[in-house]
């Protein structure tokens, strides 16, 4: 999952960071709301958690700005300080999908993002089954045949991403964007690493392909 937190304290915004990618979430920043249109514009998100009172362009036209696209847009979580009810009225009245007054404690964030995720069109459902292999991204689980799998964050984010895909393809360039951030290197081999991580830790017979030029994607059955 890719996430553009755009939030102009910066502290608050490195600290909601760094807790959702120890998550498993591809997370970008934003400090102010001309940036944060410039990142929407380039990139695609499944989430935006956005800060209403922004510097630059604020927090309401950045939110009409991605509710007004056609197609499948990100979703918005919409942050304030300001948390009266007239206030949440003006805010999902934008075109919000949720809205968290602040302060807010950070494990309901997680779920919150997690849930609008789950809401987007494109999204599959909860469970995602593929070749044995079954991953629930909310109890952070995944099995093969029945057997627990023990990943690291990096791992399951991958095979989440792979799952999701399935059958189609990923190249390295789709999961550095899908797994990791805009901060990754694009010349890296941590997605190579990764993924001959993950092959071993689950096991034989080998269910993610590989086909040079094209990329990964879990093996059709049969």
């Amino acid at each position: 999952m890719r996430v553009l937190v755009v939030e102009d304290a910066r502290a608050l915004a490195e600290v909601v960071a760094e807790g959702l990618r120890d998550q498993g979430m591809a997370v970008d920043l934003a400090h102010d709301g001309l940036s944060a249109a410039a990142k929407i514009d380039l990139n695609a998100y499944d989430v935006v958690v956005l800060d209403r009172d922004l510097p630059g362009l604020h927090g309401d036209t950045i939110c009409q700005m991605i509710t007004d696209r056609d197609g499948d847009r990100a979703m918005v979580l919409m942050l304030t300080a300001a948390g009266s009810a007239d206030d949440r009225v003006r805010g999902l009245t934008l075109g919000a999908d949720d809205y968290l007054a602040k302060p807010f404690h950070f494990p309901e964030l997680v779920l919150r993002i997690q849930a609008l995720a789950r809401r987007r069109p494109s999204a599959r459902g909860r469970t995602l089954r593929a070749a044995g292999l079954e991953l629930d991204p909310i109890t952070r689980s995944a099995s093969r045949s029945g057997v627990p799998l023990h990943l690291s964050v990096k791992e399951f984010a991958v095979l989440e991403a792979l799952m999701r895909a399935a059958p189609a393809f990923l190249s390295s360039e789709d999961l550095l964007e899908q797994v990791w951030d805009e901060n990754a290197d694009p010349f890296t081999n941590t997605v190579t690493v990764t993924i001959g991580r993950l092959r071993r830790k689950l096991g034989e017979p080998a269910v993610i392909t590989t086909t040079p030029g094209v990329g990964y994607r879990i093996a059709p059955a049969g």
